[in-house]
């Protein structure tokens, strides 16, 4: 039991540097992108939010490729069985039941799923806190004071 929740502290850990590290990058850029002049500030705000929606999930399909590396490090996975998609059912609760970790590693299954719960979580937050920013700086901008 002891190996399982190293292992899964250790990758729950990994992504959420990487959660971390693409949240500042997502908030830099949305940061930027509202100064760009656009032709109307709801394009600009859907454009916005696009884009961290997008860099948000190509974030969090990598984490679950490091879960699936993970268990195929550990051999967590029947032969024959994709990781991949065993890691992407895990991180997104989704919980089809089709596959099962070997029993040696049964807990990596729930501790993705925590991990996935988790980053699905703070990347709502992201989102929301993106948009209100980005609508508050809108308006600032709309009243004249961007001199």
């Amino acid at each position: 039991m002891l190996r399982q929740l190293f292992v899964g502290a250790s990758v729950t850990t990994c992504n959420v540097v990487i959660h971390a590290l693409v949240t500042v990058v997502v908030i830099r850029v949305a940061r930027a992108a509202v100064w760009r002049k656009t032709l109307h500030p709801w394009l600009g705000l859907a454009s916005v939010m696009a884009a961290a929606a997008l860099v948000l999930i190509v974030a969090h399909t990598l984490e679950v490729f490091v879960w699936s590396r993970a268990y195929m490090f550990v051999d967590a996975v029947s032969e024959g069985t994709d990781a991949f998609d065993f890691a992407f059912v895990n991180y997104t609760t989704l919980g089809y039941g089709d596959v099962t970790p070997v029993k040696e590693w049964r807990l990596l299954g729930p501790i993705t799923a925590m991990n996935g719960v988790l980053l699905f979580g703070w990347s709502t937050a992201v989102l929301f806190e993106v948009l209100r920013k980005t609508i508050e700086l809108q308006s600032w901008l709309a009243s004249g004071r961007d001199g």
